[in-house]
């Protein structure tokens, strides 16, 4: 299972750089391993994201725009999906992972 980050290093946006710093900054504060995938530095990855972002996901005009979430070539989600699963402690959920024991997340499974 592998967690694909789609960023982009040489984004003019600070809104793109900063979203794409507090998805990366919260997999590595939870020990998520990941792989960013730069679709700025690589034609081949900007192309894969942008075909497999579902279309019901995708924005009225333009392409999909980064951060976008992949687990194993699953889509997850984009930025806003990645906040609002966090803001509900149902990231792993969201990543399609079992909750480790203990967590936020786990715990919560059990109460329910």
């Amino acid at each position: 299972m592998v967690i694909n980050v789609y960023i982009a290093t040489s984004s003019g946006s600070t809104s793109i750089k900063k979203r794409q710093q507090d998805i990366l900054s919260f997999l590595n504060a939870i020990s998520i391993e990941y792989e960013e995938k730069d679709i700025a530095a690589n034609e081949e990855n900007r192309k894969w994201m942008r075909e497999n972002v579902p279309e019901n996901c995708r924005p009225t005009s333009g392409n999909p725009l980064p951060p976008q979430i992949f687990n194993d070539g699953h889509y997850c989600g984009d930025y806003d999906a990645f906040f609002e699963a966090r803001e509900n402690n149902a990231v792993y959920a969201f990543l399609g992972m079992t909750a480790p024991p203990g967590s936020k997340e786990a715990l919560a499974k059990e109460t329910a």
